[in-house]
């Protein structure tokens, strides 16, 4: 069974997730937004008292308040990290966006592994699927758990709404091609775990978002 516990963090109101596999205690967080040393022991605590083995970071894309808790977490736990290839450009771009905003940040490490659609992910017994769906950013990608029917949507696929593309790599129509193409495809009762805000389902979305009419 896979378990997910959601973590809002940093001025930028990001979801964090760790996930993990119940039997083996394989886990991932993805996407560690975690600011502060406050919330990097909140995520310390939270992996201590689960006994969560961190085996993976991943990040769905990489901008600013995604890749806040890379350092910590890679530093800390040692877990193989996997980012795209197409986003690995803005992890020093990054830098100079934190000064622009005014706030603190630690330079990301370079990924261990690049994200591929080719490679089947993982974790104790369950198997996910990577699908590449570029457009918030050139590179970005979701984790899809079929037979859990959970799929985390980074900030390609929110709920009402979807990702800028007025930001670094951003392109709209890209953007609604994937969403279109690779996410709306899936069962309508897949839930989405987006990278802000709370969760939903694909059939909701193909009902109620209006950016997809």
């Amino acid at each position: 069974m896979l378990k997910i516990q959601r973590f809002v963090f940093s001025p930028f109101s990001e979801n964090t997730y760790i996930i993990w596999e119940d039997k083996s205690k394989q886990g991932v967080i993805i996407d560690p937004g975690c600011y502060d040393v406050k919330e990097r022991k909140v995520v310390d605590d939270f992996i201590h008292l689960n006994s969560i083995k961190l085996t993976y970071l991943i990040n769905t894309h990489c901008h600013i308040d995604h890749i806040f808790g890379n350092a910590f977490i890679k530093s800390k736990y040692k877990p193989i990290f996997l980012a795209p290839e197409k986003d690995v450009f803005m992890l020093d771009l990054m830098i100079d966006t934190a000064k622009n905003y005014g706030v603190e940040f630690t330079p990301s490490p370079m990924p261990d592994q690049f994200i591929s659609e080719d490679v089947e992910f993982v974790l104790g017994d369950l198997k996910a699927n990577f699908i590449f769906t570029p457009g918030h950013t050139p590179g970005e990608f979701c984790l899809y758990y079929e037979t859990e029917k959970v799929c985390f949507t980074g900030d390609v696929l929110f709920k009402r709404s979807i990702g800028r593309t007025d930001l670094c790599g951003g392109d709209f129509d890209t953007l609604i091609e994937s969403i279109k193409n690779k996410l709306l495809v899936l069962p309508d009762d897949v839930v989405i775990y987006p990278g802000h805000e709370a969760h939903s389902t694909i059939g909701d979305e193909k009902k109620y978002n209006s950016f997809l009419k």
